[in-house]
């Protein structure tokens, strides 16, 4: 029983971190602190806004 209530909270809580990471996606935040100049992945993280 102590195995499935933990199991829901942690799906709750990744549930939680996944919608937020994509209403942050959607309104053109960035999630990778915004240091492109070490970054190798700054045309697929910033892209559209060159």
């Amino acid at each position: 029983m102590g195995t499935l209530f933990v199991g829901i909270i942690l799906l709750a809580i990744i549930s939680l971190i996944c919608t937020s990471l994509i209403r942050d996606k959607k309104r053109g935040k960035c999630s990778c602190g915004g240091n492109c100049g070490s970054c190798a992945g700054c045309a697929g993280c910033h892209g559209d806004r060159k």
